[in-house]
Order: structure tokens, then C-alpha cells, then sequence
């Protein structure tokens, strides 16, 4: 392993510290290295705050270390515009760095090698592409997003080894089929995204909060596909419309025939978004698109087999996690996994798989033939 790569990594590691605190924003850590040793280290740690560079020179300030004549590893090219903080780059060359080895350009409008040209013109060396491959995989929803203005999907479901999505009777003790620690995993994966989409079976048989679990400020758009306004008054969701916001996706035929059930709705704070006659196309592209305009970066899928189908038959799924739980539920159990996969032209390959174990439990998630196109795509 060459110093350039072994730096690198350790930038990743860092940068991974920020994932479910930095969205929308991409993921960003940074080492200052000077005369073989490391005199500094950030990343960038929440929304709005320092980002990766600002925080790994003051960590330079804090130990005494000069880092003139340094060289910086950073997982992404340094920002050059004014945004929510000063640009990184100026910073950079304030500070005396001789050299920024990156391991991506920035694909955002705003940048695009421009950090770099700025860099370059202050006489400070520049080099792109270590660990890009590593880099590109863990920011790849922040790529799609800055490429494509689309929302990074998410496929999310549990099941039991025989392919069961839930007890058939569902009471307090049967309400989940995962762990535990399985449920607190999702909740890391909720404090990625900033809409969460579920269907108007999922709320009739388990009536969802569909918050982040604790409770750390941020407030996920709760998306429901309701065609029929059939959402019950009395739901979790409507309850807590006022503090989360809640936005129903409803046929608009059905929502003008309907039009007390539509202005209670509106009266507790819930949003209805309506959708015209598609002639038979599915309404995702609509909903992925509405939430894409309100720059929503990423998306989680959490619904039952049709919804789950529904977002692989129509090749919306970017990324699927899957949590396995070590049961075996038969005629105790409902929803049939082969319900997700009905309908589909033909094999679904995942690629960077990542498998991790939660108690009992096992998670496995990877990219879709969609999601990996993204960060292949140059």
C-alpha cells in the first residue's frame, strides 16, 4: 500500500463518521500529512457546518503543527463558493499547503474541477483519483443527485428466512420481524435520507410514526401513496403532521370526488399532492421526480411486496437493504417475499454488497445496476 493510498483511507474512514449528519451534503474527511507524519484530521460532521478541510487545520492549530509545506488527503475536491461556509480553498492557500492529493472531482455545477483550477493557479500541486472507486461508493447518492438532479433511491424490507414480510397476526408481540438491533440499524438508515415512502397498506395494518428514533432534529418527509385518500384521520402520521411533515400522493379524480376528507386532511397540516390519469403508467416517476424539484437528495423505500415491486419493476431502486430474520414463520407469517419480485423481466444483480449481522439477524445491502451506473458513469 503506497502513503498516498494508506492517507486516502483514512480520510474514507473519517468521512463515513458523517454519514446520516451531513445530508444533503456529500461525505467528506480529511488528513493533513507534513515530513511523514499525520498533523491533522476532520471531516465534515453535520449540515451546515465546517466541512472536512477547515475542521482537519484546525485540529492542525489545536496540536501546535504548522501546516505549511503539508500535504492534504481529502475525499473530495475542496469547495470554491460561498455557500452555508467560506470556501475551502481559500483556507487551503491561506494556510500554506504545498499539495491537495483528492480522490474525486466535485460533480456539482459549482464546481467540477474548479477547487482544483483555483488551487493550481496559488502554485499548490494537485492530483485526483485516489481511492476513486471508494470515494465514488460512499457519496454515490450525493454523484447522482449533482449528475442528474434525481433522488437516490433506497429498497428497504425485513423478512424471515422463508420469504414472510410480516406475522399474519400482527399484536404487540408480533409486530416486527427483525431485531432489535436490526430497527436501530434502520433508524441510521432513515438519518441518511430526507423523505421516507410507504403505501396506504403498510399505514392501515401498522399504522407507522416513521420518525427518526432518537430524536436528533431532523424532520423526514413521510410520504404516503394514498390514491383514494383512504388514510384514517386518527394515524400516527396525521396526528404528528404539525411536527413531521406529512405528504399524501393521491389520485386526482379520487381527491375532487372527496373533498371533506381532503380539507380535514389539509387542516392538520398534511400536504396532498395529486397526480392526473398517466394512461395506465405507473405514478413513481411522478412522486420520484415531485420529491427530486424539492431537492430531496435520497429517498427510503419502506412499504410492503407490492410497493417493493412496484419500485424494482419500474427500475427506481438504486440501493436494496434486506434484513433476514432467523425465523421460519409458514402460515404464521404474510406477505409473501415472491410478491416483490412477480411482474420482473428478469434478474436482479446487486454489486458492492456489504453483509453485516445484528444479533441473530443479517443485513445485506447493495447497488442496483442502476445505482452503480451512476458512479461508473465518468
Amino acid at each position: 500500500m503506497t502513503g498516498d493510498t494508506k492517507y486516502m483511507q483514512a480520510s474514507l474512514k473519517l468521512a463515513a463518521k458523517g454519514i446520516g449528519s451531513v445530508e444533503p451534503n456529500p461525505a467528506v474527511g480529511c488528513v493533513i500529512v507534513k515530513n511523514g507524519q499525520v498533523i491533522g484530521k476532520g471531516y465534515h460532521k453535520e449540515f451546515g457546518g465546517p466541512h472536512a478541510e477547515i475542521n482537519a487545520l484546525a485540529d492542525c492549530k489545536n496540536i501546535g503543527a504548522n501546516p505549511k509545506g503539508s500535504t492534504m488527503y481529502v475525499t473530495l475536491e475542496p469547495c470554491c463558493h460561498y455557500g452555508k461556509t467560506w470556501p475551502c480553498t481559500k483556507a487551503i492557500i491561506q494556510a500554506g499547503i504545498a499539495k491537495v492529493v483528492a480522490a474525486i472531482l466535485d460533480p456539482s455545477k459549482h464546481a467540477d474541477g474548479q477547487g482544483i483550477k483555483q488551487l493550481n493557479q496559488a502554485k499548490i500541486k494537485t492530483q485526483i483519483g485516489v481511492c476513486e472507486d471508494e470515494a465514488k461508493l460512499l457519496n454515490a447518492p450525493f454523484i447522482k443527485f449533482a449528475k442528474t438532479g434525481k433522488s437516490w433511491v433506497i429498497l428497504k424490507w425485513a423478512q424471515s428466512i422463508d420469504g414472510k414480510l410480516a406475522w399474519a397476526n400482527r399484536d404487540e408481540e408480533h409486530r416486527w420481524i427483525s431485531s432489535e438491533k436490526s430497527r436501530a440499524d434502520v433508524q441510521q438508515l432513515r438519518g441518511r435520507t430526507q423523505a421516507v415512502i410507504t403505501g396506504i397498506r403498510t399505514i392501515l395494518a401498522d399504522d407507522p410514526l416513521l420518525t427518526i428514533r432518537p430524536d436528533k432534529g431532523k424532520k423526514l418527509i413521510r410520504v404516503v401513496l394514498d390514491n383514494h385518500l383512504r388514510i384514517p384521520l386518527d394515524c400516527q402520521l396525521i396526528k404528528t403532521a404539525q411536527q413531521q411533515p406529512v405528504l399524501i400522493v393521491a389520485y386526482e379524480p379520487s381527491a375532487k370526488s372527496n373533498p371533506q376528507k381532503l380539507q380535514q386532511l389539509t387542516a392538520t397540516g398534511t400536504e396532498i399532492l395529486t397526480y392526473p390519469d398517466l394512461q395506465g403508467d405507473s405514478n413513481l416517476h411522478f412522486v420520484i421526480d415531485e420529491l427530486s424539484k424539492r431537492r430531496i437528495a435520497q429517498i427510503l423505500v419502506e412499504g410492503g411486496p407490492l410497493l417493493a415491486g412496484s419500485f424494482l419493476k419500474e427500475k427506481l431502486a438504486d440501493e436494496i437493504c434486506v434484513y433476514i430474520a432467523p425465523k421460519i414463520l409458514g402460515n404464521k407469517g404474510t406477505a409473501d417475499i415472491n410478491a416483490v419480485f412477480a411482474g420482473l423481466a428478469g434478474h436482479i444483480e446487486l454489486h458492492s454488497v456489504n453483509i453485516k449481522s445484528f444479533d441473530s439477524d443479517a443485513r445485506i445491502n447493495g447497488l442496483t445496476e442502476e445505482g452503480l451506473s451512476v458512479i461508473k458513469s465518468d
